[in-house]
């Protein structure tokens, strides 16, 4: 007895799939870039700032 083919499977899925991953990257990226990234470049501002500070009390 054969199996039938699936017909169809991979085009329904692969948008699926591709919307997905697209949209997950893309929140994934948004939360990296605001909630790491920025409060890092913040952190170097700030000491590279109290360094300069410093050198011009001294």
């Amino acid at each position: 007895m054969p199996i039938a083919p699936i017909t169809g499977k991979l085009r329904k899925r692969l948008w699926l799939d591709l919307s997905t991953s697209l949209g997950l990257g893309t929140a994934c990226a948004y939360f990296f870039w605001y909630n790491v990234h920025l409060k890092r470049v913040q952190r170097q501002e700030e000491f590279y700032l109290a360094l300069e500070r410093k050198k011009a009390l001294a």
